[in-house]
């Protein structure tokens, strides 16, 4: 298939510990083919509000309706201490001031921890991470410098963010872990990587980089974690993660996270994961019960910028996020914004990997409290100071709109998103009430008692 090696995976027997037979020999590289291959989704009819296809709908396959499907995983631990941890983990979690499990944490450590293949698929800020991490340090033998996982992420931020909680959960177990990613000297990378890490996180490109120059040896790598499996699997990523994979070995147990995960996600991964625990929440539970939406309804796009000044002028914010729909849009409401004199950051993709971590560092530790971004920020970001999203252009899909709103009310905290919209935007707007089965309201006067 396209002249890339074919890899195998063999299924598993539905009880983990039964010796694993029936070989059933798949591709990756195929599956994706075939999803990418999978005739258009029909366009739906003209809106109401009489604008074209390419305006006002979603039916596309970014937007195809998330799994309605039933979790497999019915085990749950109610407590850290019920999940036969080793002391120093333990030790770790208590210290990071996690006091007992998360909903997603009480659930979907244990498959992983039994040896399954997973997919686990929960609400933004609800403990996916940790969820993960646990798992992995939980499975490390750290007496051992080999690498014995590897979690791949989409941007360099979300993989540093990972490690990051991953050495404070493993701060007593001795680990030894690396964040592989894009704007680093790649001679250091090199160097840590053949020293030997325990762990690695990164991005596909440098990780597959690594792997090219020897530095990064996977043989003997036992669990394969995907952050924002919909992201990494979908066609802009597809190529990268077969790259990666395929130096995987044939038993490796294969882990997949996300807010959400559209069905074609789903059917892609039965292709190289074996008989997968779902643990996975239904598309009107996506919306978190603790984010307030409300809506704008302005009579154009140039009335945005006043109306968004006006806001800021009104409400105190402790933290906030500005959604715009590409870079140009970012720089330009950041210079006009500055130029009102309020103290505002930006950051996209076209900026240097320096310059992006130093803006999100400032960000993260308050000293910058307006961030104006692409969706390079939506997906698993957690800043928990942020209460406020506006999303001044709406999003173009469903699983963005999703992953916007949750930067903010994380870990159970208050949260508010407000939509700019104008009248082209609203049936796209109706569009997202319906798919998650949710309300946003206009927004009332009293904003200020929401934040």
């Amino acid at each position: 298939m396209s002249g890339i090696k074919s890899l195998q995976r063999t299924k598993k027997t539905e009880d983990p510990a039964a010796s694993a037979s029936a070989a059933s020999a798949s591709t990756v590289s195929a599956a994706v083919s075939a999803a990418a291959s999978e005739p258009a989704a029909v366009p739906a009819p003209a809106s109401p509000s009489g604008h074209s296809d390419a305006d006002a709908t979603y039916d596309s396959i970014e937007g195809k309706a998330a799994n309605e499907g039933e979790s497999n995983w019915d085990r749950i631990a109610t407590s850290f201490d019920d999940m036969n941890l080793k002391e120093p983990l333990l030790r770790g979690i208590y210290a990071h001031g996690f006091e007992k499990p998360s909903v997603i944490q009480q659930r979907g450590i244990l498959p992983i921890l039994t040896g399954n293949d997973t997919i686990v698929q929960a609400q933004s800020g609800s403990g996916k991470t940790g969820t993960f991490c646990i798992a992995i340090l939980q499975t490390i033998d750290t007496t051992e410098k080999y690498t014995q996982a590897l979690i791949l992420a989409p941007t360099r931020e979300l993989a540093q963010q990972i490690q990051t909680v991953a050495r404070s959960l493993g701060h007593f177990l001795g680990l030894t872990s690396h964040a592989c990613v894009g704007g680093t000297v790649v001679r250091d990378d090199i160097k840590t990587l053949r020293d030997g890490v325990q762990l690695v996180v990164g991005t596909p490109g440098r990780v597959y980089d690594m792997i090219n120059r020897s530095a990064l040896n996977l043989n003997r790598c036992k669990m394969f974690v995907l952050d924002e499996a919909d992201e990494m699997l979908s066609l802009g990523f597809k190529d990268q993660i077969h790259n990666v994979f395929k130096y995987l070995p044939s038993q490796v147990q294969v882990v997949l996270c996300s807010a959400t995960m559209p069905q074609e996600i789903l059917e892609l991964s039965q292709n190289f994961m074996r008989n997968p625990k779902l643990i996975l929440v239904k598309r009107d539970e996506l919306t978190l019960e603790g984010i307030k939406q409300f809506y704008i309804k302005l009579d154009s796009e140039a009335n945005k910028f006043e109306t968004l000044c006006d806001l800021y002028e009104t409400i105190a914010i402790a933290q906030s996020i500005i959604f715009c729909s590409t870079r140009r849009r970012v720089d330009e409401l950041t210079e006009m914004m500055t130029q009102r004199d309020f103290t505002v950051s930006a950051m996209h993709s076209e900026m240097s990997p320096q310059e992006r971590e130093e803006i999100f560092n400032l960000f993260r530790s308050g000293t910058t409290r307006v961030l104006i971004a692409t969706d390079l920020l939506s997906r698993g970001i957690d800043v928990q100071q942020v209460s406020l999203v506006i999303n001044y252009d709406i999003p173009t899909s469903y699983e963005k709109y999703i992953h916007r709103i949750g930067r903010s009310g994380r870990h159970g905290r208050k949260g508010v998103a407000i939509n700019f919209i104008t009248e082209r935007d609203m049936a796209n707007l109706q569009q997202i009430e319906r798919f998650y089965n949710t309300q946003i309201e206009e927004m009332p006067e009293n904003i200020k008692d929401y934040l």
